[in-house]
């Protein structure tokens, strides 16, 4: 049987931002060289799901056009949400669900069932980069960690918000104990608190009644104006001594060099397991959307 021809498309939410994007597309760029350098991946394509192209399935319209018959897809995601479990695999024809097909379609979001077999990585809760992520933003901002309460502010989700939860209480458990933070919480910015800056206010508020000072760590994919600036930063004016009581940067995850080798390692195992599995063997859909048993 001929060797398959893989391509790698990294998948993310997608923003109006085009700062946002661009945090994307740099990924991208610093994983490129690496990725081709193995010699099994020969093709390196960025997709948005959502608010701009290239989406999904325009980049999957490609892959086939150019001749590929495997695309791994990394899905650049902090943890299970509907869109990974659901509108990303329904987009590329592997579920067919009538209400998330309705869903996506009142978005205009275009489905598209490839050609080219597709296999699924892990999201990014899978590794540890993330508690490093957090852990290497933390001290860059912390003063005295014996006084300062740690706070966590991210998107949310309403369907999968335990999972969040105990994503987050994993992440600043770790913090506290290499940093000597003995508190912590966390809040939401999205869609599951309407967008409000005041649910920023009144999380950062809370921990000041514990501690005298709050580390305020965006857990956000990249920046975006909308949520580090205008729903944060905006939340934070208006809690009380803020200038000396919050530590805050309008940072992001990415960059983070952490991210770029885990994207590099975790496509390495996959394509692996891809050109292993055309020796002799034959390939099917079963285990399409089956991650491998990495970074644990």
């Amino acid at each position: 049987m001929s060797q398959p021809t893989i391509g790698l498309l990294l998948v993310n939410h997608g923003s109006h931002s085009a700062t946002w994007r661009q945090a994307l597309l740099d990924l991208e760029a610093r994983v490129r060289a690496s990725i081709l350098a193995g010699g099994r991946v020969r093709g390196i394509k960025t997709a948005h799901m959502e608010y701009t192209e290239p989406s999904i399935a325009t980049q999957m319209k490609a892959f086939d056009q150019e001749g590929f018959t495997d695309v791994i897809v990394v899905p650049i995601f902090l943890t299970v949400s509907p869109h990974s479990l659901d509108d990303i695999p329904t987009i590329l024809g592997q579920k067919h669900d009538a209400q998330v097909i309705q869903a996506l379609d009142e978005e205009k979001i275009e489905r598209y069932t490839p050609t080219a077999r597709t296999h699924m990585a892990p999201l990014l809760d899978f590794s540890n980069t993330l508690q490093k992520n957090i852990l290497r933003r933390s001290k860059a901002l912390s003063r005295q960690p014996e006084k300062e309460s740690l706070v966590l502010i991210g998107y949310g989700d309403e369907t999968y918000d335990k999972e969040w939860g105990a994503l987050f209480d994993q992440v600043a458990e770790h913090v506290k104990q290499n940093i000597g933070i003995s508190e912590h919480n966390y809040g939401w910015c999205g869609h599951i608190v309407r967008y409000n800056p005041a649910e920023t206010t009144k999380t950062i508020s809370a921990a000041l009644q514990k501690r005298d000072a709050a580390v305020v760590i965006p857990v956000l994919v990249a920046y975006d104006e909308m949520f580090q600036k205008n729903i944060i930063g905006r939340g934070i004016e208006q809690v009380e001594g803020h200038q000396d009581r919050v530590l805050y940067k309008g940072d992001a995850i990415l960059p983070d060099p952490d991210i770029d080798d885990w994207v590099i390692r975790i496509t390495a195992e996959y394509a692996n397991q891809i050109g292993g599995a055309s020796n002799g063997k034959p390939r099917d859909n079963s285990d399409i959307t089956q991650p491998l048993e990495y970074g644990k």
